[in-house]
């Protein structure tokens, strides 16, 4: 069974979202995202200042198994990546919501993040 924390938003896509209170999102990949994956071998990071819409692909993680596209969850500008990824991609797997982020957005607007799954209706996409 995955494990789905409650006070993060979940896309479809399978990247979670955690608001800050400064503001910004931090960003990362699900738990049954990176085990459905496997061992993570590489992490595509964005560079800061990098702005993306909705949807819109900001980087990929390779796997032993695969490589799966990575999306913005919202709307935004990239203001940091976890460059610790860069030596260790295997932290997504290890601990996907907290060292494991991938990157944090300053959001367009606020009120997009409403608009992703609640950590129930997560829990029900996956089954």
């Amino acid at each position: 069974m995955s494990n789905v924390p409650g006070g993060l938003r979940y896309a479809k896509s399978h990247e979670w979202l955690k608001l800050e209170g400064d503001g910004t999102v931090t960003v990362g990949i699900s738990d049954y995202a990176q085990n459905s994956l496997g061992d993570i071998t590489y992490v595509q990071l964005p560079k800061p200042g990098a702005v993306f819409k909705a949807g819109e692909t900001f980087g990929v993680v390779e796997s032993v198994k695969a490589a799966s596209d990575l999306y913005a969850p919202v709307a935004g500008t990239v203001v940091a990546v976890n460059e610790g990824l860069n030596s260790a991609p295997e932290t997504v797997n290890q601990s996907p919501y907290e060292t494991g982020w991938i990157l944090k957005l300053k959001p367009a607007t606020a009120a997009e993040a409403g608009a992703l799954l609640d950590a129930a209706a997560y829990s029900k996409l996956i089954g």
